[in-house]
């Protein structure tokens, strides 16, 4: 099993939580979603990805062992979390690496290319790369209205976790989705700061960043005809990609089939 290497990085944004593994590979940044933690892509970091890569992943400002933002107006807006992001990439001397980002992930991932195209690859799940109209890239109301609220009570933690994960939800996501800076959902998503993000489906669209897409086919959140009909600027073999027996979380619920698309698209990169 890898060992992972746990270090606190100091942002202007705040303290960041950061896990690597010791690989000498290529690196692949992991970005997790909206009210999570790192822990959630153990079966990425265990596994033989791990080893021949060096994952990192790290807490957002506001989640897991994470701070809160030292300033929650400038951090909690997406184009903030894609700067504390970068920020953190930074001060582990991390260039050119491979952006992994799931929901909420995604979306700091594409903002973070909006930015400029340091980055070997792009591997999204679970966000839809949205314009103008964000409501056409989700299914109804985005998680029963509790995606966007305030501090979440245990009985909304774990309808909250229990929407996004599923069968693989446990009392440590749960926490996890308690623990989330209650701030941090309000301001996120604000009338007067959601629009501040980049027009995402123009990045992918434009962008030279090989960029796969792979969504578990039973998404209760996502618009997975939205996704598909995205005409992305370089798509990874041509095609979005859905992960059998999966639904929000795919990369946990069928670890197995999800590693092993990631692990195809990174031995492209490496023979280019």
């Amino acid at each position: 099993m890898v060992k992972a290497k746990i270090l606190n990085v100091e942002t202007s944004h705040g303290t960041v939580a950061v896990e690597t593994t010791p690989s000498n590979g290529p690196d692949v940044v992991l970005i997790h979603g909206n009210s999570s933690c790192r822990a959630v892509f153990e079966k990425q970091l265990r596994s033989q990805i791990g080893e021949d890569y060096r994952l990192i992943s790290f807490d957002l400002p506001g989640h897991g062992e994470s701070s809160d933002a030292t300033d929650k107006q400038r951090t909690y807006p997406l184009p903030g979390l894609a700067d504390a992001s970068l920020e953190t990439l930074r001060a582990l001397n991390v260039h050119n690496p491979v952006l992994l980002g799931w929901s909420l992930g995604g979306h700091i991932a594409i903002e973070m290319v909006s930015r400029g195209n340091d980055f070997r690859g792009l591997f999204l799940t679970g966000a839809p790369p949205v314009g103008a109209n964000i409501a056409e890239g989700f299914r109804g109301n985005l998680l029963k209205g509790l995606a966007a609220n305030g501090p979440f009570s245990r009985e909304q933690a774990t309808q909250f976790v229990d929407r996004v994960f599923g069968s693989e939800a446990t009392d440590q996501l749960i926490g996890a989705a308690m623990r989330t800076d209650g701030d941090f959902r309000t301001t996120l998503f604000s009338q007067a700061r959601i629009a501040e993000k980049s027009n995402q489906r123009e990045v992918v669209c434009s962008t030279k960043i090989l960029t796969a897409v792979a969504n578990g086919d039973s998404d209760p959140i996502v618009n997975l005809d939205y996704v598909d009909g995205v005409p992305y600027g370089n798509l990874w073999r041509g095609e979005c990609f859905r992960v059998p027996s999966a639904g929000h979380a795919p990369f946990l619920q069928n670890a197995g089939a999800f590693n092993r698309y990631l692990r195809e698209f990174l031995a492209d990169l490496d023979s280019e």
